[in-house]
């Protein structure tokens, strides 16, 4: 037997990639060669300043853009190698997304919302599960509230809601609590924290608040670009001095 076999591989692994888009004098770098294993099982905050890379560097590694050099893996599958279908299929039954906006749709409850990505995949929907995740939320007793009946926060404990109950491998999230008020932003990161450790999954953010990437296991720092930094078992105050030494 190969001694790899032993060796576990990242839950995503970025090599040398490289993203631009086009510019009004040409094409724009916005990642260069970046190269970043993701742990397992571990939540991992993504820093930088603005026009950094970051959510590039998210929407390259959930497979929803394709770099132009470099390779992305999820486990063993290389996203490059997959047809549109096969990433559809691959971002339905293996990643989970929370957005900043929560996009929930507007005329669905917070149940129906919530069964949203079992129906997508066909299966069927078991009222059960659909209330299990709205209790591991906290918002059982909103399941009938639309979105516009609930608050910033109550919206985005729907959209963990509607990313937990299709179980992924993996939850890509970007910003999610940046239009949150802070005690709304805690809740929010306490339910990704337990993602991570109760229910085993990976958990990927972009942040930029230092005290939320304190709630990390590991917080990798970009600029230009490129990634400058890692630290692993954070704290707000050294999260809060790395970004300044790059931001002098």
């Amino acid at each position: 037997m190969s001694l790899l076999t032993d060796i576990q591989l990242p839950a995503v692994q970025l090599a040398a990639v490289s993203k631009s888009y086009p510019g009004p004098a040409g094409r724009v770098p916005v990642l260069r060669e970046v190269s970043l294993g993701i742990s397992h099982q571990a939540l991992t905050a993504v820093m930088g300043p603005s026009g950094s890379g970051k959510t590039t560097l998210l929407n390259c590694a959930a497979g929803l853009d394709k770099p132009d050099s470099g390779k992305v893996l999820l486990g063993d599958t290389d996203l490059a190698a997959c047809t549109e279908r096969e990433l559809t299929v691959l971002r339905r039954s293996r990643i989970g997304f929370v957005f900043q906006q929560f996009n929930l749709l507007p005329m669905l409850n917070a149940y129906e919302n919530v069964a949203l990505p079992l129906r997508l995949r066909r299966r069927s929907v078991k009222r059960s599960q659909v209330m299990e995740a709205l209790r591991e939320v906290g918002l059982a007793d909103k399941a009938d509230r639309r979105p516009a009946q609930l608050s910033g926060g109550q919206q985005q404990r729907v959209a963990i809601a509607r990313t937990l109950v299709a179980e992924p491998e993996i939850v890509f999230a970007d910003e999610p609590t940046g239009s949150l008020d802070r005690s709304s932003g805690r809740q929010v990161m306490d339910l990704l924290r337990a993602v991570v450790d109760r229910a085993g999954r990976t958990v990927v953010m972009v942040i930029h608040d230092p005290a939320v990437a304190a709630c990390a296991d590991r917080v990798v720092f970009l600029s230009d670009g490129k990634v400058v930094g890692r630290l692993d078992h954070p704290t707000a105050d050294a999260v809060a001095r790395r970004l300044s030494e790059w931001e002098r």
